[in-house]
């Protein structure tokens, strides 16, 4: 018969062993399988942001598998035409800003652009169709928003002294009496002629009235901002469509490398492919955080 040390002793070598043991055994277990993916067709993907007063530019790109190169494919062969409220047929020329897609100014990509600044109106209806060689085309049509104004800015400092005082900062507006209107709210921190408005904002929101219908709103930041701060905050007023896209995205942005993230599809407003066509109507108001 063993004794109790030496139970405890047999029992700690068994422990040790049996993981071993089944260890081992693993390995009859691994079998190796190639799995056939399926076969991946190519889609021209496309952002187009109007705005007033500034050359309409795209971006065109074609989609690639997941498991597929990181950086954007940009094809050559790709003919833009954007039609005007009145029936003009405008072509955007291919004139890729590559530099936009590798440096930190906030500079967005564009691969084609047009020659003369944008001019619309509330109401305006744009069409847009974007077609290679191959065969693909994307189309699309979007209304210009009425402009919110912004009635006032302001901030308020905290009770703190040195770097610890800071200041939060409210963007008020008032929303229409008709219903479903979509916002995207920026700060940018900076002078505004030093380029300030291309760098990434400080914030940056989607907001919707579908609580707060024909009210007044008050939008509000942490504090995060210091005296001497100059913020310009630029409040869009945008359709139904472009607030999906961009819920779509950063919803993409979440799962995409979550295994316990469910998979999101982009949204898009353009048919015979992936993207947004829109026109960002805003306006905006500045204050230097004395």
């Amino acid at each position: 018969m063993l004794s109790i040390n030496a139970m405890r002793t047999f029992h700690k070598a068994a422990l040790t062993v049996l993981p071993l043991l089944a260890l081992a055994g693993c390995g009859a277990l691994q079998n190796d399988i190639d799995v056939a993916l399926p076969t991946y067709s190519s889609e021209l993907v496309v952002e187009c942001y109007l705005e007033p007063g500034k050359l309409p530019s795209l971006a065109v790109t074609t989609s690639v598998p997941y498991l597929g190169v990181v950086l954007p494919q940009v094809p050559t062969d790709v003919t833009v035409t954007l039609t005007m409220p009145n029936g003009t047929l405008v072509p955007l020329a291919f004139s890729p800003n590559y530099r936009a897609l590798v440096d930190t100014t906030g500079e967005k990509f564009h691969s084609h652009i047009g020659r003369d600044p944008l001019v619309a109106r509330p109401g305006d209806v744009f069409k847009l169709d974007v077609r290679d060689t191959k065969g693909r085309q994307v189309t699309g049509t979007t209304t210009m928003m009425v402009p919110i104004p912004i009635d006032s800015v302001e901030y308020k400092f905290n009770d703190k002294t040195g770097p610890e005082r800071k200041a939060y900062f409210l963007t008020n507006f008032r929303d229409p009496a008709t219903p479903d209107d979509y916002y995207r709210l920026q700060l940018h921190k900076g002078d505004p002629a030093k380029g300030a408005l291309l760098r990434t904002p400080e914030s940056d929101i989607s907001i919707q009235d579908r609580l707060l219908n024909g009210q007044a709103l008050v939008v509000g930041t942490s504090y995060r901002f210091f005296a001497g701060d100059t913020v310009t905050a630029t409040l869009y007023h945008t359709d139904a469509a472009y607030f999906r896209f961009r819920q779509s995205v950063r919803d993409a942005r979440g799962a995409n490398g979550n295994p316990f993230g469910q998979p999101s599809a982009i949204f898009s407003n353009v048919q015979g492919g992936i993207g947004i066509f829109t026109v960002l109507s805003g306006t905006r108001a500045m204050k230097i955080l004395r």
